[in-house]
């Protein structure tokens, strides 16, 4: 079966958002554009990592061209998205690996998300090779969101991601673990009742 690959080149919308409460949110990365919309699920590290990675990458582009890029230092404000996902939130695939590249010819960044795969490999070098094959771009590959944008959105899409990430729980402050609306047993308190 060929590899599926949801390609959005200059999307009207991509960004990160969640479903659920928080403490039991799903993380989803979500691309729009000309009435498809393409939703793939991650993990919450996954999107932390993914804004730092975007917000980095685009630095040393700024850095590297002498302030020339097309890349703002901060994400412009007529740029900020707080509208929930669109709805349904249909989940493509799960996502495994991510990848990214600044492409210098069009100045565009480049996100791929791939799906998870779960390898079954008995010894470290069957393991070896068939990592080395996910990460080739083949046409028998696993399904991928491939998202072109420009510096301007990839800033936006960075800022959110981050805003979405630390909207969850309050830290507690003796212990910093995440706070439940019904309190938590914090540790530094010898296990009792912490509320909210």
């Amino acid at each position: 079966m060929s590899r599926q690959v949801f390609f959005y080149d200059a999307p009207d919308r991509f960004v990160a958002g969640t479903v659920g409460l928080p403490g039991r949110r799903s993380f989803y990365l979500q691309a729009t554009a000309a009435g498809r919309t393409t939703s793939v699920a991650l993990e919450k590290t996954q999107v932390a990592a993914l804004a730092e990675r975007i917000d980095e990458l685009l630095d040393e582009v700024v850095r590297r061209s002498g302030g020339n890029a097309p890349v703002p230092a901060v994400s412009p404000a007529e740029l900020a998205d707080a509208a929930p996902l669109e709805s349904p939130v249909e989940e493509e695939f799960r996502v495994g690996t991510m990848a990214l590249a600044w492409d210098g010819e069009d100045e565009r960044m480049i996100v791929e998300a791939q799906a998870l795969v779960e390898l079954d490999a008995d010894d470290d070098e069957e393991l070896a090779d068939a990592e080395e094959r996910l990460l080739q771009d083949d046409e028998n590959g696993p399904p991928m969101l491939r998202v072109r944008l420009t510096g301007t959105m990839a800033r936006a899409f960075a800022k959110r991601a981050l805003e979405v990430v630390n909207a969850g729980r309050p830290p507690c402050p003796l212990c910093s673990l995440p706070l439940d609306p019904e309190g938590h047993v914090c540790p530094r308190q010898n296990g009792y009742r912490r509320d909210a």
